[in-house]
């Protein structure tokens, strides 16, 4: 867990710098009418987070399997608003939130780690993986749709 923890922080401290870096045209603005922009994918990211941070808790003492309940990505993104919402305030969102996720995973109990979720059609993932899964969820959107124009920073990494 603690290489997942360090990552978590990794990108906790680089990806606001990254931001700095970009004007508000480019963190605002939608490749196509139909995609996301920078700030809408960091808006996704949080509610990753949202949704994560839930099951991280709830599969600790709910039922075992603990099913995973699928929420509608789009919808959610559109119906926070992230697209006319204040930069800082998505990307403070973003940073408290992988905080509180960070906070929860230190205090998982090892013995923890190896219970079940039912992640759809039956197949079942232990808790350790749902977190692996969630930062290399986190780091295919930031590195292919918010700092792919920076290749020697994603080279660095």
């Amino acid at each position: 867990m603690q290489s997942i923890i360090d990552q978590l922080y990794f990108w906790i401290n680089k990806v606001p710098e990254e931001f700095r870096q970009m004007s508000e045209v480019e963190i605002s603005q939608r490749p196509t009418p139909q995609k996301w922009s920078k700030k809408e994918v960091l808006g996704h990211l949080c509610d990753s987070a949202i949704n994560n941070l839930e099951r991280f808790i709830k599969i600790q003492y709910d039922q075992q399997p603990f099913v995973l309940t699928p929420y509608d990505q789009v919808h959610w993104v559109e119906i926070q608003g992230y697209q006319e919402l204040p930069f800082d305030e998505v990307m403070n969102l973003w940073e408290s939130l992988n905080k509180k996720i960070i906070h929860v995973i230190k205090n998982i109990p090892n013995e923890k780690l190896v219970l079940q979720c039912d992640i759809g059609n039956n197949q079942l993932m232990t808790l350790q993986w749902l977190i692996q899964d969630y930062l290399e969820h986190m780091e295919h959107h930031l590195n292919k749709q918010i700092l792919k124009k920076n290749e020697q920073f994603l080279n660095s990494k």
